[in-house]
């Protein structure tokens, strides 16, 4: 069965979610964070099928969020690195683990921790606006179109409602 792509869709979550495709995706980034960056180091960690990494791991060179390194010539062997595009994943895992904490994590708390190297605190991430500062949340944010929304599509009379229901009365 194939799944339906969002690469297409005019919508930066449908888009970012078509990338990931599944739970693993996030989960092989999370472990290059820690430091993890060998196949047999990701499979060890994760307890993940070898078909499965193998497939998550040419996705994300694919997409430009990792890079192949080789670290053995005979037989040839990778490291696989994030790159720019893939360092700049953190803040999702970071906002996904802030909100994990508050909403599943267990009475003994949290069971990881961000701790901030350059002021020495331990912390959680907090999506703010990049203008004010203030926090971003559904009661103070409205979603509109941006310069990147296809013109054909904003004619449609459905997609014209939806963005009317965020615009204030």
């Amino acid at each position: 069965m194939r799944r339906t792509s969002f690469s297409r869709w005019p919508c930066s979550i449908a888009r970012t979610m078509d990338l990931l495709g599944d739970w693993w995706t996030p989960l092989v980034l999370r472990e290059c964070f820690y430091g993890i960056a060998r196949f047999d180091d990701f499979q060890r960690e994760l307890g993940i099928a070898r078909n499965t990494l193998t497939d998550r791991l040419r996705r994300l060179v694919a997409e430009g969020l990792l890079e192949k390194r080789a670290y053995q010539r005979d037989p040839v062997r990778y490291d696989y690195v994030l790159t720019e595009k893939g360092r700049d994943f953190f803040g999702v895992l970071a906002a996904m683990s802030a909100w994990g904490d508050k909403w599943l994590a267990a009475e003994a708390g949290p069971p990881v921790t961000l701790h901030h190297e350059e002021c020495g605190h331990d912390t959680s991430a907090e999506v703010v606006c990049a203008q004010c500062g203030e926090p971003l949340t559904a009661e103070a944010t409205r979603m509109r179109m941006g310069p990147g929304y296809p013109p054909k599509l904003a004619e449609r009379p459905d997609v014209q409602r939806r963005f009317a229901t965020q615009d204030p009365a």
